[in-house]
């Protein structure tokens, strides 16, 4: 994911860069990436056209970075949850926590979500960050949830079964909305699901 992006050293060019991001971020889930110019994104964050280029050469560079604060948002109530839990545990409610945690991420950053997302099946960077992303919170999961006293074979296997399914369920929840289902059983029916995944006989977990 390289980029041309120009560092500033001056405290008046980083905040003058910052506002540049932060409108590109802002234009981004409003519009999306395709509905939106660097024109656009100058007016937005009060600088000239020229200023824009010269601390990024295009959009894309803008989209590059926006990706990240993007990522930096969805995944750290997951790693702040995991970071809070101690042993001894309730697995049922950690599944529980980590369902409403995701869920609150997605709806907290639905638009651009949306906009990465759609990015994601033509833009081989966007989508290499994203399985990037999805490597890296299994392994820091696994290992946690190892370290918390669960151990077993395959835990790679389940976190990523488990990520994918509450996944799933956020994106149902947030943007699918059908009529025909009840939101609280399937709910239930996914915090069971992994609850009943990791359940194992170990004195530092209570069931």
């Amino acid at each position: 994911m390289k980029n041309t992006v120009r560092e500033p050293r001056q405290e008046r060019s980083i905040e003058k860069k910052n506002k540049i991001i932060r409108a590109g971020y802002e234009l981004f889930s409003e519009v999306g990436y395709y509905g939106t110019n660097t024109v656009e994104i100058a007016k937005r964050a009060g600088v000239s056209t020229g200023i824009v280029y010269g601390y990024f050469a295009d959009k894309r560079d803008i989209l590059i970075v926006a990706l990240e604060i993007y990522i930096d948002k969805v995944s750290a109530p997951i790693i702040k949850l995991m970071d809070r839990v101690h042993a001894p545990i309730k697995i049922n409610e950690l599944a529980e926590k980590a369902v409403d945690a995701v869920i609150s991420a997605h709806r907290d950053n639905a638009k651009m979500h949306a906009t990465l997302h759609s990015l994601a099946a033509t833009d081989e960077a966007v989508n290499a960050r994203f399985i990037e992303l999805e490597s890296r919170m299994t392994e820091e999961l696994s290992a946690r949830l190892t370290d918390l006293g669960f151990g077993g074979e395959h835990m790679l296997e389940k976190v990523h079964f488990c990520m994918n399914l509450v996944q799933s369920f956020a994106h149902e929840y947030v943007f699918d909305n059908h009529d025909y289902i009840d939101y609280d059983v399937l709910r239930s029916l996914v915090c069971r699901a992994m609850t009943e995944l990791f359940t194992v006989k170990n004195a530092k977990i209570t069931e």
